[in-house]
């Protein structure tokens, strides 16, 4: 059964379309033509904005399940299944500060996993944090880098697999950073407490990134920019949560508003397991759960996110006030150019967990 639908905007061919008609099978896109002009239009089901799927670079969990739990190939296919009803079409599972033998673990599970529709790749966060901005990660995993995790990215890279490692660049060597972004690692700085000196140094390392910026940073002041600052003032990409939990959304606009080039700001959604699944979790042996739209732990603490990427992409336009398709960009196109991966488009034969269509109220529909 075909459907026909009106896109007032629509990412095609690397480049924003006005009044596309989109027609679908019930499994894929049969066709994508100009709606008539000057006349009437067919009745079709009307969107606010049609474009592939999103992508997104920080998902620890999802459907129940939890990466750190069961670093497994399946826990992989499942998390990536769920966001993918979630109108997220890629994903990079995050695993989170643990020993090394479970990253290895997860490195094998990747390996086995490869070659999934959905899975981008593997973003490794911790376990190389500076303490005093651990957040939810235990400290007891918490260590200088060390050649077991070298060697882990050097089995991803050898295999082809885009890889974002987050580290605090006050910790690490440079002569490690550099190594890193030389094997084509995209080393990203977060959990840390580096001053703007030591930031400088990462980035000249070989830092391109900054994980979920505002969190897990201390706070920027008149007379010490930090990391916050300067990763604000870089050239760098930088992600942000736009839950409105994480970050004010003023301060999400404020950010947005202050980098130096266009295409440098990316959300992510920091998703746990709650996201399809069960409204709690453990972690490290704590119980984690959704109070008041967040996620906690037992001291009331933020712990990862309870939102999808859909939901962030709204809450760019209604609350932060963002142009939707900057706020489509920031949730689909420019994490492609976080891990140097070429952007998707809407094309003929796309299937359709691989699009996403929006209504006027900016909610997803489901084709």
């Amino acid at each position: 059964m075909s459907d026909l639908f009106l896109a007032a905007t629509a990412w095609r061919e690397g480049a924003f379309e006005s009044d596309l008609l989109i027609e679908t099978d019930g499994a894929r896109i049969t066709d994508i033509r100009p709606a008539p002009q000057g006349g009437a239009t067919p009745l079709a089901r009307r969107l606010r904005l049609a474009g592939p799927a999103l992508t997104d670079l920080q998902v620890n969990g999802s459907g129940g399940r939890m990466l750190n739990s069961d670093p497994s190939a399946e826990t992989i296919a499942h998390m990536v299944a769920t966001q993918r009803q979630r109108g997220t079409g890629w994903i990079l599972p995050t695993l989170i500060t643990c020993e090394a033998d479970r990253l290895a673990r997860c490195v094998d599970a990747a390996l086995e996993a490869w070659g999934l529709p959905g899975f981008l790749g593997l973003h490794v966060e911790g376990p190389h944090l500076n303490v005093a901005r651990r957040g939810t990660h235990s400290a007891a995993f918490i260590r200088p880098l060390e050649s077991a995790t070298l060697d882990q990215m050097r089995r991803l890279r050898a295999a082809g697999i885009p890889v974002m490692l987050t580290l605090a660049p006050e910790c690490v060597p440079t002569a490690m950073i550099r190594a890193l972004a030389d094997m084509g690692v995209v080393v990203s700085a977060g959990h840390s407490a580096a001053d703007a000196a030591e930031t400088c140094v990462g980035l000249d390392a070989g830092v391109s990134c900054f994980t979920h910026l505002f969190n897990a940073m201390p706070a920027m002041e008149s007379r010490r920019p930090g990391i916050l600052g300067t990763a604000i003032n870089s050239d760098a990409f930088a992600g942000i949560i736009v839950d409105g939990q994480h970050v004010d959304y003023a301060m999400v606009a404020l950010a947005c508003r202050a980098r130096p080039l266009p295409g440098r700001m990316f959300m992510v959604s920091d998703a746990m397991s709650t996201i399809g699944g069960p409204d709690h979790f453990e972690l490290y042996g704590e119980r984690i759960a959704v109070r008041g739209g967040a996620l906690v732990n037992a001291a009331g603490a933020l712990a990862g996110a309870h939102v999808d990427l859909v939901t962030c992409l709204r809450n760019g336009v209604t609350e932060v006030g963002l142009d939707l398709t900057e706020a489509y960009a920031m949730a689909a196109l420019v994490p492609r150019d976080v891990m140097g991966l070429p952007r998707p488009a809407l094309r003929t034969g796309m299937a359709l967990d691989e699009v996403l269509f929006l209504d006027e109220d900016l909610a997803r529909v489901t084709p």
